[in-house]
């Protein structure tokens, strides 16, 4: 009977949309292969909402490179016309270190556009980006970011000013630290030697290499580089697949996706957490790499970015029968939910001990029946203000 039992829920279409997995992540860790030689790969990425400065920076454009680890900090706008931004990675990227091989960047919409992406293929660059929600493939540039944060936020609490003015210290600082991966800053395994510092005074020529040894050195600091980071895969590797379980799928199986349950409101209620945690179910259409899998998505979700890290999946065990529509759900392009509201149905005043927060009853457009929540209006005539300009009832409100 037990075992009846876990077959007949494991086919239950509702129990796969609710159910939490208490289980470890899918998919062993796969990583990309040890750059050949510096500035062959790179990695690429934003940090976006800082303070705005005087002049108008309010942006980072953080470029890595995968072997040596130096890093490249450069403010931008974040109204940055693409070109602009092209003319930004020839200046700092093509003209001081030649025309990568690949680059690994996430799926934001300036990296995925047409421009962008005929300009890599006219400088014979491919693009390697990673799948949808799955921020762990652009790991290298996401933890120089974590670091990048940490820094500028020390910089301007004991010194001040804006970031920006900071920003050439940092990016010096970051490249003159030492790297567990490499054994080594990012600044002597990228030029061969020290760099001349305050910390570190030579004499000019005291350590100078010229003609074949030069050349010789620089090789064989190289290939040391490369052997202590594949010491570091090997070893990142082990600790991570501790933790995760092995995932495959074959094409025409029934998955189920994983969803993020969101409305983009504060909401004085906690309808949006018993939204379901997973959609589907969808087919697999083919094998991308060895972690991702292409779904045959329908037309709800056609701004949604088809192929998705095997962690975002789960198998779909209900019979055919059972496969039902999104039920209503509608979604944005980060597949989250998005809930519309129809009308305003009432107003009251929420009194705090030293505050009235004016709040409203809202209406829904849920197609499992009439919803209702009750939001702060100010933040609600921002987002909406169209719902005001209709006739609303009178308050229930004491005055």
């Amino acid at each position: 009977m037990k075992a009846d039992i876990a077959t007949y829920v494991s086919k239950c279409l509702t129990c796969a949309k609710v159910m939490a997995e208490h289980q470890r992540p899918s998919g062993l860790l796969v990583q990309p292969k040890i750059p050949e030689w510096k500035w062959d790969n790179i990695t690429i990425n934003f940090v976006i909402n800082l303070p705005k400065t005087s002049q108008g920076y309010d942006t980072i454009w953080v470029i890595v490179d995968r072997l040596t680890k130096f890093s490249i900090f450069t403010p931008i706008r974040e109204t940055d016309p693409m070109d602009k931004l092209a003319r930004i990675y020839l200046k700092e990227v093509v003209t001081r270190h030649g025309i990568p091989v690949s680059i690994i960047c996430d799926r934001d919409p300036r990296f995925a556009s047409n421009f962008w992406r005929s300009l890599q293929n006219a400088l014979g660059t491919n693009l390697d980006m990673s799948t949808a929600y799955h921020p762990q493939t652009d790991g290298q540039s996401e933890r120089t970011i974590q670091t990048l944060e940490d820094m500028l936020r020390a910089c301007v609490i004991d010194f001040g000013k804006g970031w920006v003015n900071h920003l050439p210290l940092v990016e010096f600082s970051y490249n003159n630290s030492y790297h567990a991966s490499i054994k080594a800053a990012p600044f002597e395994a990228l030029y061969g030697r020290k760099c001349r510092s305050p910390i570190c005074w030579t004499k000019v020529g005291e350590a100078q290499i010229l003609g074949p040894e030069l050349i010789q050195e620089t090789t064989e600091k190289i290939v040391q580089i490369k052997q202590r980071m594949q010491a570091a895969h090997d070893r990142q590797k082990s600790y991570a697949d501790l933790k995760r379980k092995p995932m495959e799928f074959q094409v025409r199986d029934k998955v189920m996706l994983k969803v993020s349950p969101w409305k983009g409101v504060v909401h004085f209620g906690k309808r949006g957490k018993l939204n379901p945690r997973y959609v589907g179910p969808f087919k697999v259409l083919e094998k991308v790499g060895s972690v991702a899998y292409k779904l045959e998505l329908p037309q709800e979700l056609s701004r949604v970015h088809n192929t998705f890290h095997v962690s975002n999946l789960k198998k779909c065990y209900a019979d055919e029968p059972l496969a039902v529509p999104l039920d209503g759900l509608h979604f944005d392009d980060k597949l989250q939910f998005v809930e519309e509201p129809v009308e305003i149905m009432d107003r009251e005043v929420k009194r705090l001990k030293q505050s009235r927060i004016p709040i409203i009853k809202v209406r829904w457009n849920s197609r499992r029946g009439p919803e209702f929540t009750w939001e702060r209006e100010d933040q609600f005539r921002k987002k909406y203000p169209h719902l005001f300009t209709k006739t609303a009832p009178s308050s229930s409100a004491a005055s």
